[in-house]
């Protein structure tokens, strides 16, 4: 194995979106291309949990993923992809683990503070769960499982790589150098991509472009885009436009330099949001064909997944080990 070793993982909690697309999918198979590392991917579908309580939606979120990521282009015999609940070592790092986490450091995570916030006045704690509280326990878990190196997370994702790392070091602390410290990777030159209202393009919002929709849905969400209520020939900025943020995230700088100066000079939003569809089902469309082949076809899916879990479990098995060992959870003999 490459001494570097990069993670990635989506939570299965809906339909993969333009958003997951741009700022996760594509870049994550880009760099996996590259030879000097090992590639992680994994559906996040314990953590799913946290959110989902519809059984048969969560089931059908892991293979409109697996697919998802399949149809973009990764490589699954050069990856390790798996699902996450096919690795039991994971759930036992998880509980070794949350015995080297303050309670205190729990308790400044992002979201339960968020939740604890929406509560206001009444019980600070109303319908908050364990698996919400130490969320950030199992994320360090599907981390620090694999060693790996460097993590590609959103600036809202950065914290847990904060909490990830200080807790590797008190383990390392009483029993040596276990884990390997990650870092957070945050690509600056990946879209954050806005969403049909304007906030960023989240299942939460109800404002996502689903990927891989037929032509016709394409169609009908592109033109759900929010412009302003420039007339067609008044010229059009593009600095504040929620459209062109899109398309500029698919187009080439030929493609975008032209789009700008057509807006510019007049060009109405309905030509531009028919532009932006062409474009988009243009580069969407052998993806799309494969995205439905995979979706017809899931224990072909279950198959992948369960090689790939098979691949990653001889690491995860290999490195338990040596974790139980150096905390006395070994042989007596």
């Amino acid at each position: 194995m490459n001494s570097k070793k990069i993670l990635t993982g989506i939570t299965t909690t809906g339909t993969p979106h333009l958003g997951n697309y741009v700022g996760a999918i594509r870049p994550a198979i880009a760099s996996s291309e590259e030879q000097d590392h090992d590639s992680f991917f994994f559906l996040a579908d314990y953590h799913a949990l946290i959110k989902s309580r519809d059984s048969e939606r969560l089931r059908q979120s892991c293979l409109e993923v697996a697919a998802t990521w399949i149809a973009s282009g990764l490589d699954i015999d050069h990856t390790y992809f798996y699902r996450q609940s096919d690795i039991p070592e994971i759930l036992e790092l998880n509980w070794i683990l949350s015995n080297f986490t303050a309670k205190g450091l729990m308790n400044r995570a992002h979201a339960y503070k968020a939740a604890v916030d929406e509560n206001e006045k009444v019980d600070p704690d109303k319908g908050i769960t364990m698996g919400l509280f130490s969320y950030p326990v199992l994320m360090a878990a599907d981390i620090l499982m694999f060693n790996a190196t460097h993590v590609p997370v959103g600036q809202d994702q950065i914290q847990h790589i904060e909490m990830t790392r200080d807790i590797a070091q008190r383990f390392n602390h009483h029993y040596g150098e276990i884990f390997t410290i990650p870092e957070g990777v945050i690509d600056n030159e990946s879209s954050i991509l806005p969403g049909l209202d304007g906030r960023k393009m989240s299942k939460s919002y109800g404002n996502i472009i689903p990927l891989f929709c037929d032509s016709k849905t394409l169609r009908k969400h592109v033109m759900k885009i929010k412009t302003n209520s420039l007339e067609p020939g008044e010229p059009k900025s593009t600095d504040d436009s929620l459209l062109f943020d899109i398309y500029k995230s698919f187009a080439s700088e030929p493609q975008i330099n032209s789009m700008k100066k057509s807006l510019e000079e007049g060009m109405s939003w309905g030509d531009a949001k028919n532009e932006l569809y062409e474009l988009l089902d243009g580069q969407l469309s052998n993806h799309r064909l494969k995205y439905d082949e995979l979706i017809g076809d899931p224990s072909y899916l279950d198959k992948v997944l369960q090689q790939g879990a098979e691949r990653a479990r001889e690491v995860a098995k290999s490195n338990l080990d040596e974790i139980k060992s150096a905390i006395g959870l070994s042989s007596l003999s």
